[in-house]
């Protein structure tokens, strides 16, 4: 029975750091980032909140351009820098079978790519990736095979900067940097 009750109580004070630094992160860190509440004031200080304004304008953005038709043609050219050591993503709100003309290019530097589209709605975390690669180029046709965001991620493992030129055309809205 001792051993029972050393088990039992041995195993109370590694939970209770565990829940105690869980309710820390949540308010110093999740609340303000996320849902601009900063009850601690540390958020805006470090600038979390500007995260959770930035999530505000981009679901606006999102619900705007929903609202909007994408069966209009676009044709848009855009440098995105990929960041040393960093990666960043590029969208596109795009409807099941529509298609995307793309190209694609580097200052010659190569980066790590995963094309993917991430269905509209779900809110599990699924994507799905239709090219993963390592290159300095791209180009082709992309057609969704659902309706949702589509785009790149590119990761840049140098140690400089690298800018990506894109070019696209097709009925889609730009969701842009993610």
């Amino acid at each position: 029975m001792s051993n029972q009750q050393i088990s039992s109580s041995s195993l109370l004070k590694p939970t209770l750091i565990a829940v105690i630094i869980a309710a820390i992160t949540l308010v110093l860190f999740i609340l303000p980032a996320e849902y601009n509440i900063d009850p601690t004031g540390l958020g805006e200080k470090i600038g979390l909140t500007i995260l959770a304004k930035q999530n505000v304008a981009q679901k606006n953005t999102a619900m705007a351009t929903k609202a909007e038709s994408t069966d209009k043609v676009h044709n848009d050219t855009v440098e995105v820098i990929v960041p040393a050591g960093k990666g960043v993503e590029y969208k596109f709100q795009l409807n099941a079978q529509q298609t995307m003309k793309y190209q694609w290019q580097t200052n010659d530097e190569s980066l790590y790519l995963d094309l993917h589209g991430e269905p509209e709605g779900d809110t599990t975390g699924y994507y799905e990736s239709y090219t993963i690669a390592t290159s300095n180029e791209m180009s082709g046709q992309f057609t969704a095979p659902f309706a949702g965001i589509h785009g790149w991620y590119w990761r840049n493992d140098t140690k400089q900067d690298i800018k990506v030129t894109l070019t696209t055309s097709g009925p889609y809205q730009v969701v842009g940097l993610k």
